[in-house]
């Protein structure tokens, strides 16, 4: 991840994403929206659910390889391996940043 020189927020992201739900909630801010698999969760509770739930149904590792700006959004490019049907994919984490921390992350 240093290699790409990372946002911190968006460093800050993938290191939680190897902890837990409430970690990964506190690099959002209090209003932050994930969207992922067709859903929205918005808000720190509905984030930290989303990362809780989706922990214990797929263990996971992604490795980011690529980083883009497009406008506001910062782009990561990750290798994602893990239990889950089709391992490995690639996947595309979209970020806006505000204030030091994540509004918004786009996973597709």
């Amino acid at each position: 991840m240093k290699d790409l020189d990372l946002p911190e927020p968006i460093s800050a992201y993938f290191e939680a994403d190897r902890r837990d739900g409430r970690t990964v909630a506190r690099c959002f801010t209090k209003d932050g929206v994930v969207l992922d698999e067709g859903k929205t969760h918005s808000g720190l509770a509905a984030i930290e659910a989303w990362k809780t739930e989706s922990s214990a149904r797929y263990t996971y590792t992604a490795k980011p390889h690529t980083l883009e700006t497009q406008g506001r959004s910062y782009i990561v490019t990750c290798q994602v391996s893990g239990n889950f049907p089709g391992s490995p994919l690639g996947l595309r984490y979209a970020f806006i940043l505000e204030r030091g921390k994540i509004a918004s992350l786009e996973v597709a």
